[in-house]
């Protein structure tokens, strides 16, 4: 496993991140901005770590020479928008002005460098040019999966000056796409089309030894069906095709995956808008016609396939899906995977537009940003951008930073909020070992950022959505949080899942989504009386536990604090003492260690019963408890300072 930046030390460094920014413009403006949203966690992250931020990134094949129309200002645009903040801008990637600018940045300063490819070294993996590069900023962040099968200056040159560590999505590339090979939760079904079998060949050979059921469709479906004897006509996939297609038949024969090729083909003379098409069983596609589509019983074959998978990838459009009258394929068994439990994998630049055709994008577990490398890793192949980073050894920790949380509840006007900032900022100020988060009322959320403003205090939310937008009344979706400067997120507390029925499938996918968004979730589990007393602790918690986690990937645990709630001492009347705390939190951590290994000794674990003051100082001397969620008691400033500083460390 590589390391991520979530483990190596950056508060307040200048970063070179090496970005996936290859995106289409048009008119001078970005028309698909897919992959600079996918780059925002990672971003956004190293913003909250207060370090200066230098972008490096590459825009079509200019081949070495400098062309005006794929200048990264148009990039530079979109991204500000999206952060929220001005992203400055180089007239180069290199040279003695680019150095200048990137040593004047300050803390939260972004800065996109000039396409990297207007150098014909960038390509060549010129160590002089890497260099160069590597001395613009103290750490690199490799966040361009998409990049990461080329050996090039920026992706690999770099790493040999600089300590170099893997972004937020990479690491959640590498993670998932290593699954589908390591331990894919089964059936594994794997859903091919696109165009030429032999640009996946690799893939086949290697999914053949790994998945339950290959389904393929689109052109390559036509060399198939070729070497099986079958007339193509005019369609697609002739040739050296046929050849390719026929060992890949003789290699499934002798394996237990089994490979599903069309039944029905949807047919036309030509592949234009309008023309008279039909449905024809296929063996039976006439020598003037061509397959454009798969037909409707084997895109049926192909569904009942993916609704008893247990994971999904699908790479490549099933027909000719720009085109309405050939678009019924793809559109339907997309849908299908779209609308499965199971794990959803989507690769492939045709395949994303596809499935952002026919909104599918949102309800997949993942879209795959990588392209040539998707392949090349799933392929079995060394990709150098990721070889060259650091490799991660334990990430326990040798101490955790205290988290000391406030939930307000729905306490608090605006008033009273500056109110109670005004009187609690001075009486925190100088604390700087331990964390303090405070999470008032969504109304309140701009005031109380804007009375912390310059204070060592963060202000978190108390819920959100999973969705980026939709229909949801009363729902706050992350991108508003995030856009708003709030970096926690309070997820599945209690009382919303005692209130509101939240449950633990729709929390999984909350903190997928605050994760996805650059949000740090705080992520609550606890048990009620009648659970603790049938013996149900494990149980219940463990359960929680496990589905909130659930699409966690190691290198981003460190990013979610859990608290530990316990129901049945809150307005019971019962008592939960220190040592009762201790028992549980010990056993959360135990749980998530069974999942994530060592990596669950870096994990912040929160105790949430009834905290105050007199009793802040024996909670925090526990071995397992990193700090608390406090609810009354945060909202009397004094009160909630007095537990912010329970034990003054020494200087």
């Amino acid at each position: 496993m590589k390391r991520s930046l979530t483990d190596y030390p950056l508060a307040g460094k200048r970063v070179l991140v090496r970005v996936d920014f290859n995106v289409p413009l048009e008119g001078g403006r970005v028309v698909d901005d897919t992959r600079i949203r996918a780059a925002l966690p990672t971003i956004a992250y190293l913003l909250d770590q207060g370090c200066s931020v230098v972008l490096a990134a590459h825009l079509g094949r200019p081949k070495g020479q400098i062309v005006d129309d794929l200048r990264m200002a148009p990039v530079a645009v979109r991204l500000a928008e999206l952060l929220g903040r001005p992203v400055k801008t180089a007239a180069d990637c290199v040279g003695p002005a680019v150095e200048k600018a990137a040593a004047a940045l300050a803390p939260g300063d972004v800065l996109l460098l000039e396409n990297l490819r207007f150098h014909a070294e960038e390509t060549a993996n010129d160590g002089v040019f890497a260099k160069r590069l590597a001395g613009l900023a103290e750490v690199y962040v490799n966040d361009a999966f998409g990049s990461a099968h080329r050996a090039h200056a920026s992706t690999e040159g770099v790493t040999h000056y600089l300590p170099s560590v893997a972004g937020l999505l990479m690491i959640r590339e590498l993670e998932i796409l290593g699954r589908l090979l390591r331990d894919p939760a089964r059936p594994f079904v794997v859903v091919l089309g696109g165009l030429k079998v032999s640009d996946k060949i690799g893939v086949i050979e290697k999914m053949l030894g790994t998945a339950d059921a290959i389904l393929v469709g689109g052109a390559m479906a036509n060399a198939f069906l070729a070497a099986k004897g079958y007339g193509i006509g005019l369609s697609k996939g002739d040739g050296d095709q046929v050849a390719v297609a026929a060992e890949v038949l003789a290699a499934a024969g002798k394996t237990r995956c089994e490979l599903v090729l069309p039944r029905d083909v949807v047919v036309a003379r030509e592949a234009l808008a309008g023309a008279p098409a039909s449905v024809v069983p296929a063996e039976a596609i006439a020598a003037d016609e061509m397959a454009l589509d798969i037909g409707p019983e084997t895109a049926a074959e192909f569904v009942r396939h993916v609704r008893t998978a247990g994971t999904i990838y699908w790479n490549g459009p099933l027909g000719l899906f720009e085109l309405d009258h050939f678009s019924a394929g793809t559109k339907t068994v997309g849908e299908a995977i779209a609308a499965s439990a199971s794990v959803t994998v989507a690769g492939g630049g045709d395949t994303v537009a596809a499935a952002r055709r026919f909104g599918l994008e949102a309800r997949m577990t993942h879209v795959s940003t990588g392209g040539g490398a998707s392949m090349e890793f799933l392929e079995g192949r060394a990709l150098p951008g990721v070889e060259a980073l650091m490799d991660r050894g334990s990430t326990a920790a040798a101490g955790r930073r205290p988290l000391i949380a406030g939930n307000w509840k729905m306490y608090k006007t605006r008033p009273q909020t500056s109110e109670f900032f005004a009187g609690f900022a001075p009486a925190v100020a100088g604390v700087h070992d331990r964390d303090i988060l405070i999470c008032p009322p969504a109304i309140d959320l701009e005031t109380a950022l804007a009375a912390t403003a310059g204070a060592a205090i963060v202000i978190g939310a108390q819920t959100m959505h999973f969705a980026a937008e939709g229909a949801f009344t009363g729902e706050i979706a992350p991108q508003m949080l995030r856009e708003l400067g709030v970096p926690y997120v309070i997820l599945g507390h209690s009382e919303r899942r005692q209130y509101y029925a939240e449950n633990d499938a729709d929390l999984a996918r909350k903190v997928r989504a605050a994760l996805d968004t650059g949000l740090r979730p705080v992520l609550c589990c606890g048990e009620t009386l009648e659970d603790r007393e049938a013996g149900r602790t494990a149980d219940k918690v463990g359960g929680q536990l496990d589905a909130g986690l659930g699409e966690v990937g190691v290198a981003e645990l460190a990013l979610v604090a859990i608290a530990y709630e316990p129901i049945w001492a809150i307005g019971t009347g019962v008592t939960a003492t220190p040592e009762m705390a201790q028992e549980t939190v010990s056993f959360v951590r135990r749980r998530v260690r069974e999942r994530f290994g060592d990596a669950a000794d870096g994990v912040r674990i929160l105790y949430g019963g009834s905290v105050k003051a007199g009793n802040i100082d024996v909670l925090m001397s526990q071995p397992d408890i990193d700090g608390v969620l406090v609810g009354g008691a945060s909202l009397d400033a004094q009160e909630f300072a007095r537990i912010v500083r329970f034990v003054e460390t020494p200087a």
